[in-house]
């Protein structure tokens, strides 16, 4: 039975034939003492809309780069970005913000929950952002999607690693998200407790048509996605389905 929100029609021209996501010559660098650092050196992209893509590559390519770019939290500082129809290269940082609560959900392996919270509040904070007043009902509703039913008032402090990266999953699809960006999401977790919190995952996004981008080290994950990006030095050296 379906818990979470459908993602909400939208009228962003990211239709049929148009890709949720689309770049081209996407780079980003950064001063340092050394001088500029080039981590992405014309990166193009398309994806569509319910496309799972893997993105792997070793250490230091510029993936998690490339996810903080889509996720408007980096700007780029050269080609073209547009996410659901929005240039982000254009928006202004409150822009960017409203951006990421309507269509963009985000699962880093460090789980990122707050730890004064509970898991309830924790899953809350992106409806309570956006002014709904069914905030925490929905809250629960997402948590017993992910099988914390009994958890809902347990700190993060109280809670094993798989069961903060379920309430960060919970977090992550409550507002029903058009693109979910997944870094490493099991890089703190034991092979069985991380099998299972990709199960949910996946299956949260199938149920919901999500577009999901996953950065991972670990080629059986990376399988599970029809589509796999490699990067290497700040450039995509392949791309196709598996």
């Amino acid at each position: 039975m379906d818990t979470l929100p459908h993602p909400a029609p939208t009228t962003l021209g990211t239709g049929a034939g148009t890709p949720l996501i689309a770049a081209t010559g996407l780079a980003f660098q950064v001063r340092s003492q050394a001088g500029e650092i080039n981590i992405l050196r014309g990166v193009d992209l398309s994806v569509a809309s319910g496309e799972a893509v893997g993105i792997v590559g070793p250490s230091g390519s510029g993936k998690t780069s490339l996810l903080m770019l889509l996720a408007g939290l980096d700007r780029p500082t050269g080609g073209t970005l547009s996410v659901a129809g929005h240039n982000l290269a254009r928006m202004d940082e409150d822009a960017l913000a409203r951006f990421r609560r309507d269509h963009v959900g985000i699962v880093f392996q460090a789980f990122h929950l707050v730890p004064t919270m509970t898991a309830i509040e924790n899953v809350a904070v992106p409806l309570e952002f956006a002014g709904r007043a069914d905030a925490f009902e929905k809250a629960e509703e997402a948590l017993v999607s992910v099988g914390l039913s009994h958890r809902l008032t347990h700190y993060p402090g109280q809670l094993s690693g798989g069961e903060q990266q379920r309430v960060a999953l919970a977090r992550a699809f409550v507002a029903g998200p058009r693109l979910l960006l997944a870094d490493e999401p099991t890089g703190n977790l034991d092979r069985t407790t991380g099998q299972h919190v990709m199960d949910l995952l996946f299956g949260l996004r199938e149920r919901f048509g999500t577009t999901l981008l996953l950065i991972t080290h670990d080629p059986l994950l990376a399988e599970r996605c029809e589509r796999q990006v490699r990067i290497e030095d700040g450039r995509i050296v392949s791309d196709g389905a598996r």
